[in-house]
């Protein structure tokens, strides 16, 4: 067993170092991309949290205050 977990670490160590060394990915993909990317993910998120908060009718329930009445408080019966 501890010969194929070996040989699997290994292989996987290889495929590894070959993705990484032959990688046709420019390497300033973020540098190129990522604010873009980021705004764009950002501007997505809130139209589509804009859309449900005001188109979808859920009610949302936030707080109780103003909706729920006090129970009366019951005297407690003296005892002789």
């Amino acid at each position: 067993m501890f010969r194929f977990a070996k040989s699997a670490v290994n292989l996987t160590g290889v495929a590894a170092r070959q993705v990484r060394n032959t990688s046709t990915a420019p390497q300033d993909f973020h540098a190129k991309y990522g604010t873009g990317l980021l705004v764009g993910g950002i501007g997505f998120c809130t139209a589509v949290w804009a859309f449900v908060i005001t188109q979808t009718g859920i009610t949302w329930n936030l707080s109780p205050v103003g909706k729920l009445m006090p129970k009366q408080w019951r005297e407690k019966e003296e005892e002789e």
